[in-house]
């Protein structure tokens, strides 16, 4: 057994990083973005400029929905089979990348089947172009991972999809981009750092490598989220955060995740709760339950100096204005009656979601139907 640190060969970070793409080499780029965000604020028409002025010919693929789905993927890589780009750039945030992520293999594997890639049997990739993650949030750490989350749509599923050749080959880190979000958004992106910095610390794959990333992550989101969410116009409290998302995911790219991405993933799949927000909630529940396998969490909460790192996240939750439990959260509401109704099939979805695999403590869809009551009710997991 052996373990493989892999990150992008470049990571430009500052208050101007986009300016790195007019240094590029190449003919053609693909531009994936999301929503409307990257264009009114500036940043679609700044980034296509820093890459024509490197003498290439641009493309824009936008509209990239929340959670990406499988359809939007496979039309991206034939609109990219038709223009025949050298970089892949992309732009946004997570779902933005993700999606990227997944076009970029269609485009050079047009005829690729989607569910080899849930397999973890993913083509060679970098037969035709190069890709760049530029993030406009400071959580998914998609510019630096292996890791790419995507719907489909018909069965409602999120499947994580997992290969070293996703990392992008540079990943811009321009201080400007996050201080455009709002400050929901900021909280719950926030929240998704904390939780891969922590999942990755506690992983059965952790290593030498990645617990320093893990919780330097760790103590960046409790000193600086809050004042991130407070004062979102401060450079360089929106730095702090940009840099502790890169960090974390350096670490979570390397040695995966837990249960708490299982679920948040299987939950978010069905009702659309934000994939931050999802992981803020379920925490604290889920630390409860992996206490009793690792003292990691022990060694954590010396570390950083405090006596309880469960009853910590929730204060913070509190401060930035996720609730407590699922049933008690505003900014997506799920009915009693539909989350029993499918808290059957959740739970077993999420025993066997990838991330699964390297949770500390082993688990079981029984253990994670009782997680997921817990969460929903705000009921202290004592099994």
């Amino acid at each position: 057994m052996y373990n493989v640190f892999s990150v992008p060969k470049e990571i430009i970070q500052g208050d101007n990083a986009l300016e790195y793409l007019a240094s590029l080499e190449g003919k053609k780029a693909s531009i994936v973005t999301g929503g409307s965000s990257m264009r009114r604020f500036g940043f679609l028409d700044e980034a296509t400029k820093e890459l024509e002025k490197a003498g290439m010919e641009v493309q824009i693929i936008d509209g990239v929905e929340p959670d990406p789905s499988i359809e939007t993927c496979i039309n991206g890589g034939k609109k990219m089979a038709e223009f025949n780009p050298d970089w892949i750039i992309a732009l946004g945030g997570g779902s933005a990348m993700d999606a990227a992520k997944i076009m970029w293999v269609f485009y050079e594997y047009p005829d690729y089947d989607f569910y080899e890639l849930v397999k973890f049997n993913f083509p060679k990739l970098r037969t035709k172009a190069k890709l760049i993650g530029i993030p406009s949030t400071s959580g998914t750490a998609s510019e630096i991972t292996a890791f790419s989350v995507i719907t489909d749509v018909e069965n409602d599923i999120k499947y994580p999809l997992v290969s070293p050749d996703l990392i992008p080959d540079v990943a811009i880190l321009d201080n400007r981009i996050p201080s455009k979000m709002p400050a929901k958004i900021t909280a719950q992106t926030g929240m998704d750092v904390m939780t891969h910095a922590i999942e990755a610390f506690v992983s059965t794959n952790a290593n030498d490598f990645t617990d320093p990333y893990a919780i330097r992550a760790v103590e960046i989101v409790f000193e600086y989220l809050q004042k991130a969410v407070e004062n979102p116009d401060d450079l360089d409290v929106r730095a702090k955060m940009h840099t502790a998302s890169t960090i974390a995911g350096m670490a979570f790219s390397n040695v995966s995740l837990g249960i708490v991405h299982s679920m948040a993933h299987k939950i978010g799949g069905i009702f659309h709760l934000t994939h931050g927000e999802a992981n803020a909630i379920m925490l604290p529940y889920i630390i409860q339950y992996n206490k009793k396998s690792t003292d990691k969490y022990k060694e954590l909460e010396e570390r950083l100096g405090i006596e309880n790192i469960e009853k910590a996240i929730w204060e913070l939750n509190k401060k930035i204005g996720i609730a407590e439990s699922i049933k008690a959260g505003k900014n997506t509401i799920i009915e009693e009656d539909a989350f029993v109704k499918v808290l059957d099939t959740m739970s077993k979805n999420a025993f066997e979601d990838a991330c699964t695999l390297t949770n500390p403590r082993e688990t079981s869809p029984e253990d994670i139907k009782k997680i997921y009551k817990c969460a929903y009710y705000g009921e202290k997991v004592d099994f």
